[in-house]
């Protein structure tokens, strides 16, 4: 073989090297069209049952026996009637969980291009405000992505969610689907709020 072919086959073989290198790095099997990590839905669980944001329906919170009420038009709270329709690529606030007699679940609604009854509604946001004096038999029942939230502490979440940003108080994930916000109470570091919320693009004026 001459030298000069042997030169053309090295520069081949050169050449299918860094394709194929180039191919692997971009398959990280994590990563989205814009270049960056997929976003991953965070549950909740309530005594054992799921609530996904963005998936789980109100029909479905109360097939499994949760009590769900809403704020209606006179601003009064009575029990959600699943039948309600609801408009189109709307939200709609002031819905809530009981979880106790003293502890709710703030929740809001989203519909999606079709009207739908109030029981086919998604769960679109979810938010608990634990007081100082809330029951921790109560609060053992509740976890956030698998973890109770009595044992969460921020650093905890810090180690849990590095990607993650915030500070002793604070720990946050505002991605372009999901955001999630988790509160800190400073002198113990204990979980004392957190939301949980997916991205509608909806008429906010309903």
């Amino acid at each position: 073989m001459t030298r000069k072919k042997t030169l053309s086959l090295l520069c081949l073989i050169l050449t299918a090297l860094m394709l194929c290198l180039s191919a692997c790095g971009e398959d990280d099997g994590g990563s989205s069209e814009d270049g960056g990590k997929d976003e991953v839905l965070l549950p909740i669980s309530i005594n054992g049952k799921e609530i996904r944001v963005g998936e789980t329906t109100v029909q479905t919170l109360l097939d499994e026996g949760l009590e769900v009420s809403w704020v209606d038009e006179d601003y009064n709270r009575i029990t959600v009637d699943p039948a309600t329709q609801l408009e189109a690529n709307a939200y709609y606030t002031g819905g809530s969980i009981k979880v106790s007699d003293n502890m709710s679940f703030m929740i809001s609604f989203a519909t999606d291009e079709e009207e739908v009854s109030l029981g086919q509604a998604v769960i679109a946001r979810l938010e608990l405000t634990i007081a100082t004096e809330s029951d921790q038999s109560v609060l053992e029942t509740i976890s956030f992505d698998g973890v109770p939230i009595t044992e969460l502490t921020q650093e905890k979440a810090a180690e849990k969610y590095p990607d993650w940003t915030g500070n002793e108080v604070m720990w946050l994930y505002y991605g372009l689907e999901y955001k999630y916000d988790l509160n800190f109470d400073i002198s113990t570091g204990y979980l004392n709020k957190f939301a949980v919320e997916r991205t509608y693009d909806v008429d906010w004026n309903s």
